[in-house]
């Protein structure tokens, strides 16, 4: 075992080019993860790479990781002087052990910046802490500057919109948002209500997908399952709330229309195949009542299969929040959202979603947003608070409510209950 600090750089310096040298044998390696061994039992390196997996020997971390630590430390302060391969491979050693130093990720910013280093790199780089760390803030937040980078690089313009029919820039913009929904994924299963990683997964719809109801449809419909499975996971459903509430939003934005299919025995949620087709440059049609109905059963699916969750009474709180104030305050199926409402209304700066509804502007009622032809009443503030009681769906979840108490034996979920038929009250105050 070494011992003196000669003998210690010795032997970082050779794990150091033993990581590198595992990256250039093995560009695709996609996890990484410590081996358990308190001690050098053999004369070999305690680099380990088998396959796409790389592993680090315990013993090594505690020498390793003060080294470049402190290495780094001393070429911040002037203190001594490493070329830039050499900050390459001692920053990249530094982050995979522990990606929230922050003094790292401003290094490798500043070699990005001098085109030293390729930005996909650190996206590649940042993918593997984050096997390891999850829920790392730093690395998120470096992975959002990474890819504001590659926007604002010409051979990467903004995600196809109508008119702009670019090929080449949008197939490498969708793969780029494709590989951020299966990094976000993988965090959020890795790690528990992971609000980082599905806080990530909204900045990149908003910057990268601009919001495109393809896309916020295709990702409602990917992540049903992993809700199913993740029924206490709070941030995996407030990012499905995000969804629907982006739905409803671009809906009125994108000048889409907001079919009631009252005559269709079976609605659909957007066009046919063939009615696509025919107008590629059109934005798919969304029948929101019927979208928002189909969340409601999935969400009494759950509550019945998995009593005692509080999660799923939160959403279904939410939902039928959404879907009451469509009936309320669009009788006649017509939403009409001011711009106000919608997510890009906010700072773009801003990549977390809104912690609670915009309630003072989405419950406006029509017909009373000009408070100088009408007076101000106590009336129209409570209007304004919430929409029009919708009596027949309100029937229905007290319904669903007296349903859950007659058979559930579960004292968690009578309490739920009662709390969800307590909040259905004042909504008819």
């Amino acid at each position: 075992m070494a011992e003196s600090s000669d003998e210690v750089a010795v032997l970082v310096q050779r794990v150091v080019k033993d990581i590198t040298n595992a990256f250039r044998r093995n560009p695709h390696i996609d996890e990484i993860g410590l081996i358990p061994c308190p001690e050098a039992r053999y004369n070999r390196s305690p680099i380990v790479l088998v396959e796409n997996k790389l592993g680090v020997e315990s013993w090594c971390v505690k020498f390793l990781l003060p080294y470049v630590h402190n290495k780094l430390l001393l070429y911040r302060m002037r203190k001594q002087w490493l070329n830039k391969e050499e900050l390459i491979d001692v920053t990249c050693t530094l982050l995979l052990l522990n990606p929230d130093f922050t003094t790292a990720w401003n290094v490798r910013k500043e070699l990005i910046l001098s085109d030293t280093l390729n930005p996909i790199k650190d996206l590649h780089l940042g993918k593997l802490a984050l096997t390891k760390f999850p829920k790392s803030p730093e690395t998120w937040i470096h992975r959002r500057w990474v890819l504001q980078q590659l926007i604002q690089e010409t051979s990467l313009p903004s995600f196809v919109t109508k008119g702009n029919l670019g090929t080449i820039p949008a197939e490498r913009t969708q793969q780029l948002i494709q590989e951020e929904m299966e990094v976000c994924g993988e965090a959020a299963g890795r790690y528990p209500s992971n609000y980082n990683a599905w806080s990530h997964r909204i900045w990149v719809l908003q910057h990268l997908a601009k919001l495109d109801i393809k896309i916020l449809l295709d990702e409602l419909s990917s992540t049903k399952h992993w809700a199913s499975v993740h029924v206490s996971d709070h941030s995996g459903f407030h990012y499905r709330q995000f969804l629907i509430k982006s739905l409803i939003n671009q809906t009125v934005i994108d000048g889409s229309v907001l079919e009631q299919n009252s005559l269709r025995s079976e609605p659909s949620l957007v066009l046919s195949k063939d009615e696509a087709a025919a107008s590629l440059t059109e934005e798919p049609r969304i029948n929101l009542p019927h979208l928002l109905e189909e969340e409601v059963e999935f969400t009494t699916d759950l509550i019945d299969t998995y009593p005692g969750h509080e999660t799923l009474w939160c959403h279904r709180r939410h939902v039928f929040y959404l879907q009451h104030h469509l009936n309320g305050r669009f009788p006649l199926g017509r939403a009409q959202l001011s711009p106000a409402d919608s997510p890009m209304g906010a700072s773009s700066d801003s990549h977390l979603p809104p912690a609670v509804p915009h309630t003072s502007q989405a419950m406006e009622v029509d017909g009373l947003n000009d408070c100088s032809k009408q007076g101000y009443s106590q009336e129209t503030k409570r209007l304004k608070r919430t929409p029009v009681p919708d009596s027949i769906g309100l029937e229905m979840e007290h319904r669903f409510i007296d349903q859950v108490l007659s058979t559930c034996r579960n004292v968690e979920q009578a309490r739920f209950a009662n709390a969800y038929r307590k909040w259905l009250v004042t909504l008819s105050q």
